[in-house]
């Protein structure tokens, strides 16, 4: 997805599908985690990282955002969301939070979960229509203040991936289902 910013200016927004591009999105993690706001590497890295699966904003080829998606029975949950100071516009965010909200539609799911603390927890609920859910309140060592969790429903789409999915779609690269791979056998 691009968004086109000021002058000759673009925003895409991709999925991770190579080892660069995860790169880059530890890098803005790096950046906005340990480097502004003094969270250890180890948190930040937290093992879950190859478990999901990451969506990266570039602005001329130059990282500048990312979110990770981790997949639920029930829910998909946005993680480690993170834009560089200069790309901490809503309108920016929303774009990419709707990139994603997409993404875990056309693959099924009707909700998407997140937790923040309060303050960020306000930009998703104004900007982004989450509704701050009914569990308790939770305190990560290290952070001020306690997390809450914040829900979205969202709308799958009429061709989203399920059990009547043709084979081939299903052997596509994430978030390509719609591009006939060069492995597929002309018929």
């Amino acid at each position: 997805m691009t968004i086109e910013l000021r002058g000759n200016t673009k925003l895409e927004m991709k999925l991770v599908t190579n080892h660069e591009q995860l790169l880059h999105a530890y890098a803005v993690r790096a950046i906005c985690f340990m480097d502004e706001h003094g969270v250890s590497a180890r948190q930040v890295y937290d093992g879950n990282d190859y478990q999901a699966t990451h969506a990266i904003a570039y602005e001329n080829d130059e990282p500048v955002g990312t979110i990770r998606v981790r997949w639920f029975r029930e829910f998909a949950k946005l993680e480690r969301t993170s834009f560089l100071p200069s790309h901490r516009n809503p309108w920016i965010i929303k774009a990419c939070a709707h990139f994603i909200f997409d993404h875990c539609a056309r693959k099924g799911f009707d909700t998407v979960i997140t937790h923040a603390l309060p303050r960020p927890a306000l930009l998703w609920q104004r900007l982004l229509d989450f509704k701050v859910s009914d569990k308790p309140r939770f305190n990560f060592v290290g952070h001020e203040g306690d997390y809450v969790e914040l829900v979205r429903p969202i709308e799958p789409p009429g061709n989203a991936i399920g059990l009547h999915t043709d084979i081939a779609t299903l052997f596509r690269v994430e978030g390509e289902w719609d591009e006939q791979s060069g492995f597929e056998a002309n018929k």
